[in-house]
């Protein structure tokens, strides 16, 4: 329940990066040594893939507020089960370790938001390439390479960020050296990469568009602390821009934020930073509205549309937002418009004329990114508005009321039963 018009002002330190973490935690997979991860987020999916984890004998630590440690020495169990691979996408990374390590794996095809199409083919033809044989097999995919891994060359045919995240996994395990082309560049790419170079793993081209690992027999554990989310850090500076607020976010650099910086800026925010913080100033004054096509980084993410379609509602003038990675996430400017949004949807496009505010009222989330962008548009609606199925938002924003309020929003949770715990 959010009852809007109050601008967003104060101080925030950014949360680890969910999407930088699940890749993270599948990698611990690769050894049987301890790994111990700092700055892991208490969030629903990160819990979830503890879950599997634990599923396939690691023993797993985690203290209040402290690292996560886990060791996949006894892992015993090499199927990844439907009732936890369900409700999560990020869980077919597992698929990679395993078979590196184990030779065999089973894993259920995910789940996760409906926002479009996001098929595995790309994850399961590197891994052939690699010299496994999988099959479909009941909703599972059934992976075997009895006689291990070996190196390969091998171009995906679009950019995957799982894909590359998949294949890069096997790849540090197996025998000789592997070149993948035209590989996903997001920061958590690359985070995962320090990561694994931190086990011993030797990996070149960190960055760009074409890695060369170098297969190990075995990697050691090490003690990483993960990225912070340049999605949860972009989402609460959008809220403050379209709020006409002023925040500071610290712990993150400006640096992995990029094209989102720069949008911000020609929405008219006075943006200042430093080597471990950010500042964004409106200064009371409405933002601009700015034209946005989505892209693989380091284009405009598409985890960040819905935000700026949710901000260019009440901007001044009028902006095309172009969604051209998942075929459903425009969903959100639906449930916008029964706000008062005024939103032109056609196919993959949303054109989005400013108003002064929307008008407060009861919307539903689809999605991850919908679910945040619904509540800035609660956060700049006259009246109350109610956001149903947060669960969504519980999977990607660590205690997101709480963050809130502490900027100064009124913004409460009817029913706490779907945080995490």
């Amino acid at each position: 329940m959010i009852r809007g018009g109050i601008p967003l002002c104060g101080t925030l330190t950014a949360a680890g990066s969910k999407n930088a973490a699940l890749p993270i935690l599948a990698a611990t997979l690769l050894t049987d040594a301890a790994c111990q991860l700092h700055r892991v987020p208490s969030l629903r999916d990160v819990s979830t893939m503890l879950m599997l984890l634990s599923s396939l004998g690691a023993r797993i630590q985690r203290g209040e507020q402290g690292p996560v440690t886990v060791v996949s020495e006894s892992v015993t169990q090499h199927r990844a089960p439907y009732d936890l691979v369900k409700t999560m996408r990020a869980s077919v990374l597992v698929l990679g370790p395993l078979l590196a390590r184990y030779g065999q794996a089973e894993v259920s095809f995910p789940g996760g938001c409906a926002i479009g199409s996001r098929p595995v083919d790309l994850h399961i033809r590197a891994l052939e390439a690699m010299g496994a044989h999988i099959e479909i097999q009941g909703g599972y995919l059934v992976a075997a390479a009895p006689n291990g891994l070996h190196g390969t060359e091998f171009e995906f045919d679009t950019v995957t960020v799982g894909g590359t995240e998949n294949a890069l996994m096997a790849a540090s395990l197996a025998q000789g050296s592997t070149v993948l082309k035209n590989v996903a560049r997001e920061p958590e790419v690359t985070d995962l990469v320090c990561f694994l170079m931190t086990m011993g793993a030797e990996i070149e081209g960190v960055g760009s568009d074409t890695l060369t690992i170098h297969g190990k027999s075995s990697l050691r554990g090490g003690t990483y602390a993960i990225m912070p989310d340049r999605i949860e850090v972009g989402t609460y500076l959008v809220a403050a821009a379209a709020t006409r607020g002023s925040v500071r976010i610290e712990g993150v650099s400006s640096s992995v934020l990029g094209v989102i910086i720069d949008k911000l800026r020609e929405a008219g925010a006075d943006i200042r930073e430093g080597d471990d913080w950010i500042e964004l100033d409106m200064k009371g004054g409405r933002p601009r509205a700015v034209d946005i096509v989505t892209a693989p980084y380091p284009g405009f993410p598409t985890d960040m549309q819905a935000q700026f379609t949710a901000m260019n509602a009440v901007a001044e003038g009028t902006a095309t937002v172009r969604e051209t990675i998942f075929e459903n996430r425009l969903m959100q400017a639906h449930e916008m418009k029964r706000m008062g949004a005024d939103i032109v949807i056609e196919g993959d496009t949303a054109q989005t004329t400013g108003l002064l505010a929307l008008q407060g009222a009861p919307v539903m989330a689809s999605d991850l990114r919908a679910s945040a962008s619904l509540v800035i548009a609660g956060l700049v609606a006259a009246g109350e508005s109610r956001i149903d199925r947060i669960y969504h938002i519980d999977r990607g924003y660590e205690d997101i009321e709480g963050k809130l309020q502490s900027l100064g929003a009124d913004i409460r949770r009817e029913n706490r039963s779907s945080m995490v715990q």
